[in-house]
């Protein structure tokens, strides 16, 4: 059984370089403008990361690339088909596992994995090859119920349905949120499995530090593309000293630390909180200033992709 992409029966894509293309493409919900003429492109085999929080358009923009809703303006492809108006063979070709659960609870494993093969007109059989390096690990639980499942093992079932039909491009809503640190990191090693057999995939991420592992990554917010490069490429972006502060008492620490002459900003990062400095930033002045606090600490941070985010949003 061979791995080549689309299956058997699928209409050939038109020649394109860009497995998705997204023009000028926007959503309104009542007065909410949830996507706002956003423009850019997915190359063929590419893992593309969106990464934002909740609220910047990134299950609208979802639902508009798998043909589940229309934009209200601009336009979309996915592997060279028109989102509108040629939604049936994009559903024929794209998998998309949803942010929320969406398989039958009272299914079993192997009941919802045959369901979703009859739907695309295949048999598990067929694409077993693809799907064996995820199904393997939940198959001695293919006779549970999948509501009984562990949210790790929801996942897998989840993204192995998606898969059952051999589709060229990949749509993964959110797919880690709220599975613990070991099913994460086993899922984007997943990923990067199917990555290697020529799948596009476009996933969508709350998590930056799961931004690393794509090829590259756009951050969103308030339905806009704040920028779009390599996760590194968007790191070099980042163009003032960063540092790390900690003291006893970190709340003071911070509201004292955003009044001292030099600090561009200052925000809670995990245990410490990171501090921007201006050209006129002086290390030494900061900790004469705050000389009366107990155990102030300060050292030079390389920046993240959230620090990243965090300047791009308060342009």
């Amino acid at each position: 059984m061979n791995n080549e992409l689309p299956i058997g029966g699928i209409d050939q894509a038109p020649c394109v370089m860009n497995a998705i293309e997204i023009n000028n493409l926007s959503k309104r919900y009542g007065k909410v403008q949830a996507l706002d003429g956003i423009s850019f492109a997915v190359g063929q085999g590419e893992l593309f990361g969106l990464i934002g929080p909740d609220g910047a358009g990134k299950t609208t923009l979802f639902r508009l690339l798998t043909t589940l809703i229309h934009p209200d303006s601009g336009s979309a492809k996915v592997d060279g088909y028109d989102t509108v108006n040629e939604y049936r063979i994009i559903r024929s070709r794209v998998g998309y596992m949803p942010g929320r659960f969406s398989l039958y609870p009272d299914l079993t494993v192997e009941e919802n994995l045959q369901f979703f093969a009859a739907t695309f007109g295949v048999t598990i059989e067929e694409s077993y090859d693809l799907i064996a390096p995820i199904y393997k690990q939940i198959e001695p639980f293919k006779k549970r119920p999948a509501g009984k499942l562990s949210g790790g093992m929801k996942q897998k079932l989840a993204l192995s349905c998606a898969l059952i039909h051999r589709p060229s491009v990949l749509f993964l809503d959110e797919p880690t949120t709220g599975v613990d640190a070991v099913s994460r990191s086993e899922f984007w090693d997943m990923l990067a499995g199917l990555k290697k057999l020529g799948i596009t995939i476009l996933v969508s991420t709350p998590y930056m530090d799961e931004a690393s592992r794509c090829d590259r990554i756009a951050l969103c917010n308030e339905g806009k593309i704040l920028g779009i490069d390599t996760p590194k490429g968007i790191v070099r972006g980042f163009d003032r000293r960063l540092y790390g502060i900690r003291a006893k008492n970190m709340f003071t620490l911070l509201e004292r630390s955003r009044r001292v002459a030099g600090v561009e900003d200052c925000y809670p990062c995990g245990e410490q909180h990171h501090l921007v400095a201006a050209d006129n930033f002086d290390v030494a002045m900061f900790k004469a200033q705050l000389s009366d606090m107990e155990d102030v600490n300060i050292v030079i941070k390389e920046p993240t992709i959230e620090d990243m985010f965090i300047k791009l949003m308060k342009r």
